[in-house]
């Protein structure tokens, strides 16, 4: 064999092991990705146990482990147990905590353009509004408006339209919101506070004992089976109906931008799946409970069920476009979200007239 005959062999076997390690690479990595464990922590602003919202919290944890193969593991404490229960946005914000659960609307002093996507008084319901963030656009502007924080936003489940609060007192007309003391996140807040009241923000471990002990006249919190659970009936016997101010209650998953980034793209694609899932379970179980608690309410335990004055809800309505509008003045990127959000709700809603209104009449 010549000498050149002998480089070029030796030439080629070189260039075929560094060909085939790069072709490798990517198998290896890939191995490699798969061994690697991630373990986070998540918080909700729920306090503990709380029906369907803490157990949707421990189911996503679950999911994720058991469609991870154990790779992805999530340790799930309830609000004030880690973070204070309203400290969650902060912590995750800042990377002491991985994953936080609660309401957007939790965070309008911080983001005023996040209550969009909590809930809109007098807005959209879940149907119409998950309609939104999956196909028309919300999602996309959920991200914009948390990117800043280095948030990643998921929903998380919806517990439909809500009751419209427990008040100790007959509310007769509008003049008996004046000056009431009522426990009221979010945009419905601000409403009632132009309505007069005076409003408070409470986080849900603090709702019964505010209302039992007279710190404050009315609170609302959630819907029939919520309601009942946390023992609202004892502490108030006016149950008013329709919830104007959460028509739609969208929950949240944030996480950490660094820590997501962290996660490969299956795992990100598993946690993606799982947090879709739960979103959906949360709605329908709080649906399928809500009929049952209703009746209990009214003949176990004896609560007056019944519908506003119509002429409170239209104050109200009115009340609520000037909260709107003096938002959208003050907050370009709530203008941006709200504009995005009307136009989907007034198109969504000409569909909704000859649909599920006119069934629901028809029925």
């Amino acid at each position: 064999m010549s000498v050149k005959r002998r480089d070029f062999l030796k030439k080629f076997s070189l260039g075929a092991a560094t060909l085939s390690t790069v072709l490798a690479r990517p198998s290896v990595v890939n191995a490699q990705s798969k061994a690697q464990k991630f373990n986070l922590k998540l918080t909700t602003t729920w306090p503990p146990k709380t029906a369907i919202l803490q157990e949707a919290a421990e189911r996503f944890s679950k999911m994720v482990r058991v469609a991870s193969g154990g790779r992805l593991r999530i340790k799930v404490f309830a609000g004030g147990e880690l973070i204070p229960a309203l400290g969650a946005f902060d912590a995750v914000s800042q990377g002491n905590i991985q994953m936080g659960v609660g309401s957007p609307y939790y965070w309008a002093g911080k983001v005023p353009a996040a209550q969009f996507f909590g809930s809109m008084p007098f807005g959209m319901n879940a149907q119409q509004f998950n309609a939104w963030m999956i196909s028309g656009g919300g999602q996309q502007l959920w991200e914009e408006i948390y990117k800043p924080f280095n948030l990643v936003p998921f929903q998380f489940g919806n517990t439909g339209v809500q009751t419209g609060g427990w008040f100790k007192k007959e509310i007769k007309s509008a003049a008996d919101l004046k000056g009431l003391k009522i426990r009221a996140p979010g945009l419905g807040g601000k409403v009632l506070a132009k309505a007069g009241a005076n409003v408070v923000l409470l986080p849900g471990s603090e709702v019964y004992t505010s209302l039992e002990r007279g710190a404050v006249d009315a609170a609302e919190w959630i819907g029939p089976y919520h309601d009942e659970k946390l023992g609202l009936h004892r502490a108030a016997k006016f149950c008013y109906y329709p919830g104007w101010q959460e028509p739609s209650s969208n929950l949240e998953l944030t996480i950490n931008s660094k820590a997501w980034g962290s996660l490969p793209k299956d795992l990100q694609a598993i946690v993606k799946a799982a947090a879709a899932d739960c979103s959906n379970w949360t709605l329908s179980r709080s649906e399928a409970e809500n009929g049952a608690a209703l009746s209990r309410l009214r003949t176990k335990h004896k609560v007056i069920v019944q519908k506003f004055p119509t002429e409170v809800l239209k104050i109200l309505k009115g009340h609520r476009d000037s909260v709107i509008s003096e938002l959208v003045k003050a907050d370009p990127l709530s203008a941006k979200v709200e504009k995005a959000y009307r136009n989907f709700s007034e198109e969504v809603q000409k569909w909704s007239e000859i649909s599920e209104e006119s069934y629901s009449q028809t029925r």
